[in-house]
């Protein structure tokens, strides 16, 4: 009894899983939070593009009722 339970202090197989796990929670996370904080900036930078082809087309580029943009 006493030679399982030192093998199981002993074994140190399952550490690396759970390192690897740690390790992908934490990129999981710095990419949530990079994500969250320059959504506005993305967002804005395609509502410009946007802007920029449907102006460049000769319509004219507004924003509708229920939020969303709109090419006429």
């Amino acid at each position: 009894m006493i030679k399982v339970i030192r093998s199981f202090v002993n074994d140190e197989s399952g550490a690396t899983a759970i390192e690897y796990g740690l390790i992908a929670a934490l990129v999981a996370l710095v990419g949530v939070v990079a994500f969250t904080a320059l959504g506005d900036t993305v967002t804005k930078a395609f509502s410009d593009i946007a802007e920029a082809l449907c102006n460049g087309t000769g319509g004219t580029y507004s924003i509708t009722n229920t939020g969303a943009n709109s090419c006429t």
